[in-house]
């Protein structure tokens, strides 16, 4: 096998170069041996039928999430083997520190899956590819380790990706219920155990076929492993030139300015916390009968995004009329007329801290978290274009270069102690407060995961995660026509007013999925 990668960069971490090498030249490098891509191969014993526990290691945030189904027909998934990919180069083992804004992330895996219709991409042209890509994405290759001072680091050792093959029976692609996430894709997703990255290919009767993957978010953010998807998926079709810029990990983009300015204002601290000064959660409902968080995927026709826009005045952008209209729909199903209802909002700090371009290949995590916290009461007597204005203002304030470059800073003086985005702690409006937070996928790249065999027939991140803080990511539709499916983790209460509001968030049927 000869690697279509003919340029490979490295980083020198002493002294903060990325180095790039060509591995057909002769150039002395500890680096430019090759030899062919790797598997190490072991059986994973189950019974049949089996339907996979959702666990992701003993560290993570979201190894507890309480899985909740729904009825139906339950699928089941026979795993058969797990195959460790690892990427061809003899990569010298060496540590690679978390950015000051990855550290901001506590330990909590995220998940990505998409659905491909008959023919499917195969498991074997996946690996070959997924060790190609490897080689540029190097890290994702590696392990999360502690430091003596407890700190998160990542250890470059080139142990490679675990790599799940399963399938299915007794069932077709399109009679899964995506909709009903903890139901219909928790199976598809991979057990992760080890390492940063775990892949599950999941094969159905009708020769259609279900890619999960599982990362580490304290490695990269939704834009990071896109990026990864992307050369993966390109990689796979054999294109002879990279699908996008080569990844950087450079940590100096994102380096603490030295001496550091005294914070210009008080948004830093108004966003983020010393996690020790994190009050103990309240405890727990004597029963929690029909309570807890629960995942559902919806779709939003384009019509319906543009008439939400358009009702959230000039000048608003369709996450802000989206964001404006959930925060609304949050009041309904508080608890109390005076509760807080906090309302969040991810924001990628790429082109505030470099409006040039050089962080586009940057790979990490480059995020803030602003929001707003108003009385359920209040909220649900506004009126749309007044929330939608209320969102805008405190996006904008945390949108600035100078606020990521105030956030590395305060972090640097933080650490070793780790810090925690307020937003998922209620904001000002403490533990009483309903919580949720909106991440935009709308860049999500459905078009350009095409293994080979054309682009997914569906496509959605998934996360599952212990909190009742909401989480709620709208993505393009695959379908190409405008449309987004938006992925939801609330609370049933929640839920319940989401699908009773009937102008925007639509069930999501097998027919729009598959046809």
């Amino acid at each position: 096998l000869i690697s279509p990668i003919p340029f490979v960069e490295f980083v020198d971490y002493e002294n903060d170069q990325q180095l790039t090498f060509n591995r057909f030249t002769n150039t002395p490098s500890p680096l430019n041996a090759w030899v062919p891509w790797r598997l190490e191969t072991r059986r994973t014993k189950l019974p049949f039928p089996q339907m996979p526990i959702f666990h992701v290691g003993d560290d993570m945030v979201n190894d507890h999430a309480t899985k909740v189904h729904d009825g139906g027909t339950k699928v089941a998934v026979t795993l058969a083997t797990t195959t460790t990919v690892a990427p061809p180069l003899p990569l010298q083992e060496h540590l690679l520190p978390l950015s000051n804004l990855d550290l901001l992330l506590p330990p909590l895996d995220v998940g990505v899956f998409l659905c491909y219709a008959n023919p499917a991409p195969t498991a074997a042209v996946l690996k070959e590819a997924l060790a190609k890509t490897l080689v540029a994405y190097y890290p994702l290759a590696g392990e999360v380790v502690a430091k003596g001072d407890g700190e998160p680091e990542l250890l470059c050792n080139g142990r490679g990706v675990d790599f799940t093959e399963a399938r299915v029976e007794g069932a077709a692609l399109r009679e899964l219920r995506l909709g009903l996430v903890d139901e219909g894709v928790e199976m598809l997703m991979p057990n992760k155990k080890a390492g940063v990255v775990s892949v599950q290919f999941t094969r159905f009767k009708c020769g259609g076929a279900v890619v999960g993957c599982t990362f580490d978010h304290r490695v990269c953010d939704a834009y990071s492993f896109n990026m990864f998807l992307v050369a993966w998926a390109a990689a796979a079709r054999g294109s002879p030139a990279p699908a996008s810029p080569a990844p950087s990990f450079r940590r100096s983009l994102v380096a603490q300015r030295d001496p550091a300015p005294p914070l210009a204002d008080a948004l830093v601290e108004h966003l983020f916390c010393p996690r020790s000064a994190v009050p103990p959660p309240p405890p727990p409902p004597a029963s929690d009968a029909g309570g807890g968080s629960i995942n559902r995927i919806y779709r939003i026709a384009a019509a319906d995004i543009a008439a939400l826009k358009a009702a959230a005045g000039p000048g608003r952008t369709r996450l802000e009329a989206f964001t404006a209209h959930l925060w609304q729909l949050c009041s309904r199903a508080a608890s109390s007329p005076r509760q807080p209802c906090c309302m969040g909002v991810v924001v990628d700090g790429r082109t505030r801290m470099f409006p040039d371009g050089a962080m586009k290949a940057c790979f990490g995590n480059v995020l803030t978290i602003p929001y707003g916290v108003v009385g359920s009461d209040e909220l649900g007597g506004m009126d749309l274009p007044d929330v939608a204005d209320d969102v805008h203002r405190w996006v904008a304030e945390a949108a600035t270069g100078e606020h990521f470059r105030e956030l590395v800073d305060w972090v640097a003086a933080l650490r070793p102690e780790p810090a925690v985005a307020r937003a998922y702690l209620g904001g000002t409006g403490g533990p009483e407060a309903m919580a949720c937070i909106v991440s935009s996928g709308v860049s999500f790249p459905v078009g350009k995961a095409d293994f080979g065999t054309g682009p997914p027939a569906f496509a959605s991140y998934h996360f599952p995660w212990p909190g009742e803080t909401g989480y709620v990511m709208p993505m393009p539709s695959a379908r190409g026509d405008g449309d987004w499916v938006v992925y939801v983790h609330v609370t049933r209460e929640f839920a319940k007013v989401i699908e009773e509001e009937p102008t925007v968030f639509q069930a999501l049927e097998t027919s729009y999925v598959f046809g």
